[in-house]
């Protein structure tokens, strides 16, 4: 099992920056490791994905003002935000997945384990 707890979320105006971090109780046999965020009423969708090796990717939104990085020796994964949009508001999930792929998805059905999510809410 792999208990995941997320932290970092909050307000914010159009144009600043928020650190979401999130917790895990091991990295142990974790290939994947995604932020994902969620509107109401809206689909979960992926956000920023790192693998075991370190290969990041990212979805086109947030290319160039997002930055997804992980702690190994802490268990931490972490979700820089810069030059926030209004656009941004959602709730974010950390997911992370033991199952061995050839790349990390960004499918929230292909992870199995979850954060119970933080909000992100940015004012213009």
């Amino acid at each position: 099992q792999v208990q995941l707890m997320e932290s970092g979320g909050g307000s914010v105006q159009a144009g600043g920056s928020l650190r979401l971090a999130c917790t895990a109780s091991t990295y142990y046999a974790i290939y994947c490791l995604a932020w994902f965020r969620q509107a109401p009423g809206k689909e979960r969708g992926g956000v920023a994905v790192i693998g075991r090796d370190g290969f990041t990717s990212y979805t086109d939104s947030v290319k160039g003002r997002f930055t997804i990085s992980k702690d190994n020796a802490k268990n931490i994964l972490y979700l820089q935000m810069n030059s926030l949009q209004s656009e941004d508001t959602h709730m974010y999930y950390c997911a992370a997945d033991r199952t061995r792929r050839l790349g990390c998805s960004f499918r929230p059905d292909e992870y199995y384990y979850w954060g119970q999510g933080t909000q992100v809410t940015v004012s213009s």
